[in-house]
């Protein structure tokens, strides 16, 4: 609406975007539609470029330009004709899942520093950091980057440890916490209202899970879990996979440890590559058990009740922001204290929302902090 030509912003976004996991995937859908609200807010456009490993894929999907992630000489050409780099979210700054993952992104950030760019590090969760060599990439990255925002309290405390001081970090929501429905739905997003379970319907329970532990013991505790709760209470078992195909692969082995009790009480919800489809099927469930941190972010933005599996610090970090703490771990899981926990939930879902609502919407609100601060840095920039 009138906005010139000088006041487009080019600002390339670094993650791990294109892999068609579903929390990755709703963290760039979230930071894709919170750039555009806050720079409309403040009579900006941003125009992003995703540096992504399937550029035609999230160019479909998003509607935004994207390059290889990996192709050397397209990321340099796209750096250079920016106004800046975005990193983030998601744990990116971390040596948990590879030894590599840390050198990238933190080599990205550095790329574009060396250009000349600015940089903005987008509500990371920085750790696990075992390796302590990297910890001066880490450093410089950060300190010379113009805005730095973490998930958590953790977070900006290694940075701190490291030497990134506290008072040029902000500790902000996970993006995915400001996601919306699609529109679509926008409007039933209500449907269990939070009250008691009417007659006749069966309660629905969400379940996110993923493999971690090699023996599959983890999953096997759950299986135990889930059995002993479905010879208690009538419930549908609703599993999300948010990684695929790996989580449908973990969910139809926890269904086939269910043998004849899960007939005709399981079923496996897909709901596509679209992070906004999967925010709707967590919103139809009466209570979701995650083991996946998006699925946990999912349930609390969408109000509900919710009960996180801890395999990472990650998950203790963010249902703690909740004041809420695991219900198990991939080492251990009471099988009557789920099934009481679930219980509970099933039948005072409006009390737990009630207890978490101030809290759940203060999360909400600042979940978009980050956006307008770097929307605030660009707009300055013109001046």
């Amino acid at each position: 609406m009138g906005i010139e030509a000088s006041q487009v912003f080019r600002i390339a976004i670094s993650g791990y975007y294109g892999f068609r996991n579903s929390g990755d995937e709703a963290v760039l859908k979230s930071i894709l539609l919170a750039l555009d609200e806050c720079g409309q807010e403040a009579g900006i456009r941003i125009q992003p470029i995703v540096l992504s490993i399937d550029p035609e894929w999230t160019s479909g999907m998003y509607g935004v330009e994207a390059v290889h992630r990996m192709q050397p000489k397209e990321v340099i050409s796209l750096l250079r004709a920016s106004d800046g780099l975005l990193s983030g979210g998601g744990s990116l700054l971390q040596d948990a899942t590879s030894a590599k993952t840390i050198p990238y992104y933190a080599g990205i950030i550095k790329l574009a520093q060396w250009l000349g760019k600015p940089t903005f590090i987008y509500s990371q969760g920085v750790g696990p950091v075992n390796r302590g060599w990297m910890n001066p990439l880490i450093r410089s990255a950060m300190k010379a980057s113009r805005y730095v925002s973490v998930r958590d309290k953790e977070s900006a405390e290694l940075l701190d440890r490291i030497g990134v001081p506290l008072n040029r970090i902000e500790v902000v929501p996970d993006p995915v916490m400001g996601l919306p429905l699609p529109e679509q739905e926008a409007s039933g997003a209500d449907r269990h209202s939070h009250e008691p379970v009417a007659g006749g319907r069966e309660p629905v329970i969400g379940i996110s899970l993923r493999f971690w532990r090699k023996d599959r013991a983890d999953l096997d505790r759950i299986a135990g879990a889930l059995l002993e709760l479905l010879g208690t209470r009538d419930v549908q078992l609703r599993f999300l996979p948010f990684h695929t195909p790996e989580d449908v692969e973990a969910a139809a082995y926890v269904i086939g440890k269910l043998g004849a009790s899960g007939a005709g009480k399981t079923d496996i919800r897909e709901a596509g590559d679209d992070p906004q489809r999967m925010l709707h099927e967590v919103s139809q469930c009466d209570v979701l058990l995650g083991m996946r941190l998006h699925a946990l972010i999912y349930a609390a933005n969408m109000k509900v009740p919710l009960l996180g599996i801890s395999y990472d610090p990650k998950i203790d970090q963010f249902l703690g922001r909740l004041q809420l703490k695991p219900i198990g771990t991939t080492e251990s899981l009471d099988s009557a204290a789920f099934v009481s926990h679930v219980t509970a939930l099933i039948d005072n879902a409006s009390g737990w929302v009630q207890s978490k609502n101030d809290i759940i919407d203060q999360l909400k609100q600042e979940s978009r902090q980050p956006a307008r601060q770097i929307v605030n840095y660009l707009r300055e920039l013109k001046r």
